[in-house]
Formats: C-alpha cells, sequence, structure tokens
C-alpha cells in the first residue's frame, strides 16, 4: 500500500529553491521600481533569474499534479481541481487589483496565478495520459514562442497569448506557451514518481537543515507569493 502521506522532499526542495530566486528578482525589481535603483532587469543575471524561477516553478505544477493524482487515482474527481484551480485564480484576480490601483500602467493582466489555476483545471484529462503529455507540452511551448514574434490588434485573447499592441505587464504568464511546462512536467511526474513512488535512488536528505529550510518555503509557496512582496515593498518605503 502506498504512502499517501509521503511527501517527496526534492520536489518541495525545489520549489523553495525557485521562491528564493523569485524573491530575490522581485528585491531587485522594488529596488529599481521604487527607490530609483539603476538595475537592469531584462539583461544578463536578473532575466535569467526570473525566466529560471518562473520555469522550474511552472514545471513543478504538472510534477505536484502526477502525485496529487496518483495519491486519489481513481478517486480523483474533476471537481477537485476545478476548484483548487478558481482558488488559485482568484489569487492572482487580487493580484490584479492591487497592481492596477498602485500600477495602473503596467498592472497583471495574466500573471503567473492566473496561469496556475487556469492550468490546474486544464490539465485533468491530461492526467491520464503519458508520455504524450511530453509531445503535446512541446508543441503548445513552440506555438507559444511562435506567438512571441506577433502582435494583435485585439486584447480579449491576451490570456492565451495573443498579445496586444503597445502591451505591458509586469507579470505575464499566458496559456501559450507556458500551459506546455505544465504538461511536460505532467510526464516527468508520471515518468519519475509514477504509482507515487520514487522510481530513481536518492539518498533521504529530508532531515539536513539547509533541505528542511528550503523545503518549508516549498510548502508554503502561495503563502509566501502572496505576501513577500507587500513585505518588501513596506521596507524599502521605510528605509527611503
Amino acid at each position: 500500500m502506498k504512502n499517501i502521506q509521503k511527501r517527496f522532499w526534492e520536489v518541495d526542495f525545489l520549489r523553495g529553491i525557485a521562491i528564493l530566486m523569485m524573491i530575490a528578482f522581485h528585491i531587485a525589481f522594488d529596488l529599481r521600481t521604487f527607490a530609483g535603483f539603476g538595475i537592469s532587469l531584462y539583461h544578463g543575471i536578473w532575466n535569467y533569474l526570473a525566466h529560471s524561477s518562473a520555469f522550474i516553478f511552472v514545471l513543478l505544477v504538472g510534477v505536484s499534479l502526477t502525485l496529487s493524482f496518483s495519491r486519489t487515482e481513481q478517486k480523483a474527481k474533476y471537481l477537485k481541481y476545478f476548484k483548487r484551480g478558481v482558488k488559485i485564480f482568484s489569487w492572482g484576480l487580487l493580484i490584479t487589483l492591487m497592481t492596477w490601483i498602485f500600477f495602473r500602467r503596467g498592472f497583471v493582466v495574466f500573471g503567473v496565478l492566473h496561469l496556475i489555476g487556469v492550468s490546474i483545471i486544464l490539465a485533468y484529462p491530461f492526467l491520464k495520459l503519458r508520455d504524450e503529455n511530453l509531445w503535446i507540452g512541446v508543441a503548445v511551448i513552440g506555438v507559444g514562442i511562435l506567438l512571441k514574434k506577433f502582435r494583435f490588434g485585439f486584447s480579449w485573447l491576451v490570456w492565451l497569448g495573443f498579445m496586444p499592441i503597445k502591451f505591458d505587464s509586469v507579470d505575464y504568464f499566458s496559456i501559450l506557451p507556458w500551459f506546455g511546462v505544465v504538461l511536460v512536467g505532467i510526464a516527468f511526474g508520471n515518468l519519475l514518481y509514477s504509482g507515487y513512488k520514487r522510481q530513481f535512488s536518492l539518498p533521504d536528505l529530508s532531515k539536513n537543515p539547509i533541505v528542511k529550510v528550503f523545503s518549508f518555503l516549498g510548502r508554503h509557496s502561495l503563502l509566501i507569493y502572496l505576501l513577500h512582496q507587500p513585505i518588501l515593498i513596506g521596507i524599502i518605503y521605510l528605509l527611503a
């Protein structure tokens, strides 16, 4: 019998690393935006940090979905994923509202929480597939990359990846290509954790103090994501 309470420390650990990378980028972003520091965010190390943290985080969404599905097997009803997706999407709407109030220009239209919420809902039929998800995911990523080369005269499909002319947003994660990354994560999850069992050898580092810190951050990633920016901005304003 599988231990459904078991957590795979390496998944939490990697998610914790992604969260810290994201916080580091947001510190640079806030210093540039609110304190006038001349930081080049979209070139060099900061650009690499932003894209790497996003890729790891979204990839692990797919891996985590396979783990969740494996725990419940046929009892995993669509309503469970629909409710979870709506909850996270609703937090994304709150981010939209707050950034519209404080930024106006460049506010978050469809950010990472919107993407994760919708992806959880869309991913359900793909959870029953295995290797096919890799190829479908790569195709979705390819279409999304191709779409980035164009601009369109309408905005109602911005969530899908059709960027309007003069579009500007501080956090933009469209379905194309990012849902493809989720599908690739599902494929890797099925490969590496089939039947809710680790399919590769790995020493147990879950008791290591450093691993425990990163894993703790990974387990509470949503809460950290929601709270870290108000705290960072508050600190910058206090110091300034």
